[in-house]
């Protein structure tokens, strides 16, 4: 590891760690405001005027952001197929594997999340009181729930007719279709013709990422003020909440590593699990302690390479795009959060509504950052479109670094999956073609 990549480490360390201890502080403090001073005025006026302000803007900064770095995300993420156009159908195999296998992973989540109802059972006062106090510093996006076509009319709103419209409104599934739409566009033309195109979106998406980072600094303020004000409400209850949210979302988690890749790896690949578990075990360990699917990579190619014997263009090709596009885990993630925090605060979400939320989370897993809670600005926005107080964020921030080496753990491993299921329904004529072109 080069210097600078050691002092970037260091940096995430640090920021994990004051982010839990904004988590801590503002949960602790706002216990005893809430034990010794609830009805206090001067309560009100500090949740009102100091820590509900600085959330907000906290809030705004990545609204403002999550619109360029989704779009640019998902048009690069799907445009980088077009790299491997030497790969022929291994490519268009690997996108059809992504989008069956996350939607298999989000609906799982949503089912665990919606069995067991961790959020339900807040008081119904106090939860309209927080949706009261957080709606109003994200109202241009909380109003467009309430107008939110249903039935054909919602099938239809997914294909926008004003792409500009579509991202002023906040329509982030239009505007993710589109963007997937768009980067198909890169597959269908000479990569020569579109090449300065593409940088021009890798660009947006890096400075995105860079402003993004910025903005994660100030999570550990942000943070701080998010327990306050909710444990300020809702006081010793928030931890038994808190606590069934993570059990849910590892439970949803080990279904997905225990449950369906074994299916996948048994029945599509031919492949022993407990064989295939044993052989990525430095992958699955490296995953868990970086918390990071990039630094993760260079040992899954070895892994797939020395330990799973996959065709070396083929496992470079599939766990490099899968690094960035194949994050089950953190599509789960996403959906469980949601759900919960709808749960919490009393938002019954129809079935159009989780569908909804399924899809973006579905797109939403090939476009997030690789930064600390990187998976925030989508949650974020999700949540205001649902009608859901985007405020509630700051009620599972605290455990996200545990939950985040988790679902890395998952993305790695499905990675690994992906590249097992795609050997092996490769014929060799193909992968013969593949080694005698140059891969990513």
């Amino acid at each position: 590891m080069t210097e600078t990549g050691a002092g970037e480490d260091r940096k995430e360390s640090r920021l994990q760690y004051w982010m839990v201890g904004g988590f801590l502080a503002g949960l602790v403090l706002g216990l005893i405001v809430h034990s010794i001073a609830a009805d206090a005025r001067w309560v009100a006026i500090v949740t009102t005027y100091i820590t509900q302000p600085i959330g907000q803007i906290f809030l705004r900064l990545l609204f403002m952001l999550v619109i360029p770095l989704l779009v640019s995300a998902l048009i690069v993420g799907v445009a980088e197929m077009g790299e491997a156009r030497h790969l022929k159908s291994i490519g268009l195999r690997t996108l059809v594997y992504t989008v069956i296998v996350s939607s298999i992973a989000v609906a799982v989540s949503l089912l665990v999340v919606n069995l067991l109802q961790p959020g339900a059972g807040i008081d119904p006062a106090l939860a309209q009181s927080m949706i009261a106090q957080s709606s109003a510093g994200v109202a241009s996006i909380v109003d467009q729930a309430g107008t939110s076509p249903t039935g054909l009319d919602a099938l239809l709103a997914i294909v926008p007719t004003n792409f500009v419209a579509a991202m002023s409104g906040n329509d982030i599934l239009a505007v993710m279709f589109f963007a997937l739409f768009f980067g198909i566009g890169f597959l269908l033309v000479d990569p020569a013709k579109t090449e300065t195109l593409r940088r021009g979106f890798e660009g947006v998406f890096e400075v995105s990422m860079r402003l993004i980072g910025l903005v994660i600094k100030l999570a550990p303020i942000a943070i701080f003020c998010f327990m306050f004000n909710l444990a300020a409400l809702f006081g010793w209850e928030l931890i038994g909440r808190l606590s069934a949210f993570v059990f849910v979302v590892l439970l949803a988690l080990a279904i997905q590593m225990f449950g369906v890749f074994p299916l996948i790896l048994r029945f599509i690949a031919g492949k022993n699990p407990i064989a295939f578990f044993r052989e990525t075990q430095e992958a699955s360990v490296m995953a868990f302690a970086t918390a990071s699917s990039n630094a993760t990579l260079p040992t899954s190619l070895r892994v797939a390479e020395n330990n799973l014997k996959l065709p070396r263009p083929i496992a470079r090709f599939v766990l490099t795009i899968g690094a960035t596009a194949n994050q089950n885990g953190t599509a789960m993630f996403e959906g469980v959060t949601v759900l919960f925090l709808a749960q919490f605060f009393g938002v019954d979400l129809t079935l159009g509504q989780q569908f909804v939320v399924m899809l973006i989370c579905i797109l939403g897993g090939i476009g997030t950052a690789g930064v600390p809670a990187g998976s925030l600005p989508v949650i974020a926005l999700i949540l205001g479109t649902v009608g859901v107080p985007p405020a509630g964020i700051g009620l599972v921030l605290g455990v996200d670094r545990f939950l985040d080496m988790c679902r890395t753990t998952l993305n790695v491993v499905g990675d690994l999956v992906c590249a097992q299921v795609i050997s092996s329904i490769t014929s060799k004529d193909e992968q013969e073609q593949a080694a005698g072109t140059p891969v990513l």
